[in-house]
């Protein structure tokens, strides 16, 4: 049985943690990072790019089983551990790494980008496509009276993305970069996509029996 009052708390001691100012003075390299889930196992593929072009410079993924089944508002607990070991396979880290998932944009200020941009020690965005939490003014997402998210509209007639700050980084960058990262057609910055579409192929080559991977637990 999972403990959710327990992982509550450390959400709340990790929150501490989290520094909404930008640690980067120059950005050179992004990374995107998503999951695909293959029956109980969770593929984490992160695709690195240079900042200016998009070109690809990296690839890689991992093949975790997970450890709890998906709640909402506890993604990292279900994902960070492919994450955490996707990671630890690049050759060089990104300056800043974009997740599907929340930032402070969370009940406790500890969505998937800012819990895993603790704990890489990595500056990190969080990109949602539904809001958890908070109301909307004026394109912005107030949570207690503060703002936590901002829209973005990444393509026309397509409803706004949530962008908020996940660690080391303001949310004002946060949305210069993810905006700077937005490549027609598509929805979510290049970086992003690319990651998603790269765990999806990982899936598909994983079911067709086509890749053999060795699955931590």
């Amino acid at each position: 049985m999972v403990n959710i009052d327990k992982l509550k708390g450390e959400q709340l001691k990790l929150a501490k943690k989290v520094i909404l100012k930008d640690s980067f003075s120059d950005l050179d390299t992004i990374g995107g990072v998503d999951q695909a889930f293959h029956n109980d196992n969770v593929i984490s593929a992160i695709v690195v790019c240079d900042y200016k072009t998009m070109e690809v410079k990296e690839k890689v993924f991992a093949v975790v089983k997970a450890k709890m089944p998906y709640v909402a508002g506890f993604k990292a607990y279900r994902e960070g551990t492919a994450i955490s070991e996707a990671f630890a396979k690049l050759k060089e880290k990104p300056d800043v790494m974009i997740f599907s998932g929340n930032g402070i944009l969370h009940p406790r200020k500890c969505g998937l980008a800012s819990h895993m941009g603790v704990l890489l020690d990595v500056a990190s965005i969080g990109i949602a496509k539904q809001l958890l939490t908070g109301e909307v003014k004026d394109n912005k997402v107030y949570v207690e009276n503060e703002v936590r998210a901002q829209l973005v509209a990444t393509r026309e007639h397509s409803k706004p993305v949530y962008v908020s700050s996940g660690h080391k980084i303001s949310l004002r960058t946060s949305v210069e970069i993810v905006k700077k990262c937005i490549r027609a057609p598509h929805k979510l910055p290049e970086p992003l996509h690319l990651a998603h579409r790269y765990a999806d192929e990982i899936r598909e080559k994983i079911a067709k029996g086509e890749l053999k991977v060795d699955v931590k637990s």
